[in-house]
């Protein structure tokens, strides 16, 4: 059947505008648009891999950190095999990488206004002596960050004054902390309340992921700055 002048003029104008309407889809469109080539082949480009795999910021986590913010990552050791690993703003600070792991705990001391890294140490709390972890801890200048990550066995050697040093920098976990409990936890000299950032897994032979030991934890977040105290 043929068409008449007015009907065709209507069919033509259609074509043209579906048309131009793919063709605006193609070249300004979102996610879901055609490309040009596509248009005319029916079949849609496949995202890359690296636009389906999801952003990482600092340290690995899955957003950014406000302003003024500290971006960290920590991982307790696995067993008696694989060390742990403190990152702050993307710097590795602790980890069998830079050979400054060691069984028991492992702690890095941070300035809490700069995010300066001021010491890192490890403390052997099976065979060592508690009176070098006493030491360690007694004199922190207050607003001193403390970023723990246990090894091994991180509580045998531990005694009331250095849980009280743990509770005072805010650890509420430490009180029950025991032989071969994973933990990890960010506290800060001068805190006045219990800290957001800790984690505890407690040894049990019937939920140990590893013989004798039970699983790496792992935590990470954002730690607000603090204001300096000159102005």
């Amino acid at each position: 059947m043929r068409l008449t002048g007015p009907l065709r003029g209507v069919v033509v104008l259609l074509l043209l505008v579906g048309f131009t309407w793919l063709l605006a889809s193609a070249l300004f469109g979102g996610e879901s648009s055609l490309s040009v080539r596509n248009i005319f082949t029916g079949t849609r480009e496949e995202p890359t891999q690296s636009e389906m795999r999801p952003r990482k910021y600092k340290c690995g986590l899955s957003a950014p950190c406000p302003p003024k913010h500290l971006a960290f990552r920590l991982v307790s050791g696995s067993a008696n095999v694989i060390g742990p690993k403190i990152c702050l703003e993307d710097k590795m600070l602790v980890s069998s990488v830079k050979n400054n792991v060691g069984r028991g705990l492992n702690i890095a001391l941070v300035n809490g206004v700069t995010g300066e890294l001021l010491e890192t140490r490890t403390f052997d709390m099976w065979a060592g002596d508690v009176s070098h972890l006493l030491k360690f801890l007694r004199p922190l200048h207050e607003g001193t960050l403390v970023f723990v990550a246990s090894f091994d066995d991180a509580a045998t050697k531990l005694n009331d004054e250095s849980r009280r040093l743990f509770e005072e920098l805010g650890s509420t976990a430490v009180k029950e902390l025991a032989f071969r409990d994973s933990w990890v936890f960010v506290g800060a000299k001068g805190i006045e309340n219990k800290s957001p950032f800790e984690q505890r897994m407690k040894n049990s032979k019937s939920s140990n992921k590893y013989e004798g030991w039970p699983e790496s934890l792992e935590m990470d977040g954002c730690i607000p700055m603090r204001p300096s105290l000159q102005g």
